[in-house]
């Protein structure tokens, strides 16, 4: 009898144990993605140097992949976002853009490598350079020897890798999301299929304790 309680209470801690392994694996999984606030500390506004591309420059600087996202903070009664083309990007053509935001606080997920392109929903502030060209890259997930030779090289800049780059699919208005922390890259969501597996196998074996017990 007591050698049973004793195996019971051993079974116990273990399934205990394992709880807490799953869990750690689950919260492992969110990070993998990144959020970037855009303009960081100053937001989504026009650059104080109008005749610099600073938003470009920013994007340049960063490495930016699928399943990450874009936050963009501005004043929605003043400001909005727009997704457009290449051509329109260029001409800051606000007319038909493929996606327009007005909330203010707009976090816009990348669920496409190649180019995106925003601009200013007010065509002057546009051609004050409130601009941006964003290239992004392999998925985090994806450890083939291309994502790894990328991971690799400097990120590229955007008159290098915008020309071979296959056109993003629209992407439609995001609700506003909750504000992120002060720090410009936070952890938003799943990246790793193998921690994914190990989650999985964890939970079964916790599963299987029960079933012992």
């Amino acid at each position: 009898m007591a050698n049973t309680i004793l195996r019971l209470k051993h079974h116990r801690k273990a399934f205990h144990a394992l709880g807490l392994f799953s869990t750690l694996l689950l919260v492992m999984q969110r990070v993998g993605a990144f959020e970037f606030k855009v303009g960081e500390a100053n937001g989504w506004t026009v650059p104080t140097d109008s005749n610099a591309n600073t938003y470009n420059q920013w994007a340049e600087m960063k490495r930016f992949q699928i399943g990450d996202s874009l936050l963009f903070v501005y004043s929605a009664d003043k400001d909005s976002v727009l997704q457009v083309n290449k051509e329109e990007y260029e001409s800051c053509n606000s007319t038909s853009p493929t996606a327009t935001f007005k909330d203010g606080h707009t976090s816009i997920k990348f669920d496409k490598n190649g180019p995106y392109y925003f601009i200013s929903g007010v065509p002057e502030n546009c051609k004050k350079n409130e601009k941006m060209v964003v290239v992004v890259m392999a998925d985090r997930s994806n450890q083939s020897s291309t994502t790894n030779q990328t991971s690799s090289a400097s990120p590229p800049s955007p008159s290098s890798s915008i020309e071979n780059a296959p056109a993003p699919s629209p992407v439609t208005e995001i609700a506003p999301s909750t504000p992120s922390a002060e720090s410009p890259t936070t952890p938003s969501g799943a990246s790793s299929v193998f921690v994914s597996a190990i989650a999985s196998i964890a939970a079964f074996a916790g599963s299987s304790m029960l079933l012992v017990l």
